[in-house]
């Protein structure tokens, strides 16, 4: 495990010089150059067949998975292998191996081009687009890389840490989840009022209705992170799968996967006048910025421009609603209905707010910039 961070520098500098060639790599020479050195690093012996199995099949008849890693005879951890480049967004990819390692009873997948690892977990009793646990990729974050990898260490498979963590995430996901549905619509839960009627009964119950519609709640729950058995370098944590969107400034718990979302946040007359061009020039949006979108199971990248459209796969969109309906079309295709493809980019899209250093959906980022124009 000392060598794993030396090898992840390494493939930063790998995927550098690959990208500065110009030209496809391929899967093969990924896997060489950019993956089966991480596996090595974990502690698994890359050279023997009885602990990395390569082209994997638990039946002659299967379709064979790149690596199956093994303790005691049993896979443990399944890894399919795409070539550099290749884009992880497609459902299929995660789909097929996840619904193999499931019926081959090995509960951790990870899909990898290489340059990103998704780690999932296969036996998780929610629907597939729910089981990724962490995502990274190696030249964004070494430090967070190695967080997540050493997870999949030799030594660390065997004592299952990963699950340890997995669980703490999935808890505090659904917990996040219910909390956020008692805040997220404009009428509380009679539930939720009955409960604080009991703790203050001199206010009736109009008043605490009322009170819940302005109240603005702040869930903070702790990151899971690497167990302390695991020595990492000081770097920046895990980045924790998004959370459910909530109508609320800040809301954080440990679950990056993308999660249902909650009641439609109703937005107010001032919000509808401002516009991305005013969120940009008040500094809570900037040239450059990264957006996500996750539809269909799966997380999208857009970058903001200077001019305030957007580029989504090196295509520029005039609007957040274009470029979000351009996601639509990417995963569904051309006969996709005009119904389905219209798109709220507002709600579609989100970023990390430079204020608060959360991600929040931009309706969201733009309600917070609304209430500090009232306050001020």
């Amino acid at each position: 495990m000392d060598d794993l961070l030396d090898t992840l520098k390494q493939c930063v500098d790998r995927l550098g010089r690959y990208r500065s060639l110009g030209r496809r790599l391929g899967e093969q020479n990924t896997k060489a150059g950019l993956i089966e050195p991480v596996i090595a690093a974990l502690g698994w012996d890359v050279l023997d067949p009885e602990e990395v199995h390569r082209e994997y099949r638990r039946r002659t008849t299967d379709n064979p998975v790149d690596y199956a890693l093994i303790l005691m005879r049993m896979p443990r951890l399944f890894i399919e292998a795409k070539a550099i480049g290749e884009n992880l967004d497609d459902p299929r990819w995660a789909n097929q191996t996840i619904s193999y390692a499931a019926v081959a009873g090995v509960e951790w997948v990870a899909l990898t081009n290489g340059a990103e690892w998704r780690v999932y977990n296969a036996h998780a009793p929610v629907p597939v687009e729910h089981k990724l646990f962490r995502t990274v990729r190696i030249a964004d974050d070494v430090g967070a890389a190695f967080e997540l990898l050493s997870l999949l260490g030799k030594d660390n498979m065997r004592d299952n840490r990963i699950q340890e963590l997995w669980r703490s995430f999935f808890v505090d996901r659904e917990v996040n989840l219910a909390l956020n549905d008692l805040f997220a619509s404009g009428e509380p839960p009679k539930d939720l009022i009955a409960l604080l009627a009991k703790r203050v009964p001199k206010l009736p119950h109009a008043d605490l209705q009322a009170s819940l519609q302005r109240v603005r709640a702040t869930f903070d729950f702790p990151r899971a992170g690497v167990t302390p058995a695991v020595s990492a370098p000081p770097a920046a944590p895990v980045p924790a799968p998004r959370p459910a969107e909530p109508s609320i400034p800040k809301s954080r718990a440990s679950g990056q996967p993308p999660l249902p979302r909650p009641r439609k946040i109703t937005v107010s007359e001032d919000e509808k006048h401002v516009g991305f061009q005013e969120m940009m020039a008040a500094g809570r949006v900037t040239p450059g910025a990264t957006l996500h979108g996750d539809y269909m199971g799966q997380r999208h990248s857009a970058t903001v421009l200077t001019t305030g459209e957007i580029r989504y796969q090196e295509k520029i969109y005039p609007s957040l609603s274009a470029a979000g309906k351009a996601v639509k079309l990417h995963v569904r295709g051309r006969n996709t209905p005009e119904s389905t493809l219209s798109t709220d980019g507002w709600d579609f899209w989100r970023t990390t707010d430079p204020v608060c250093g959360d991600e929040v959906s931009l309706k969201t980022l733009r309600r917070r910039l609304v209430h500090t124009q009232r306050d001020q």
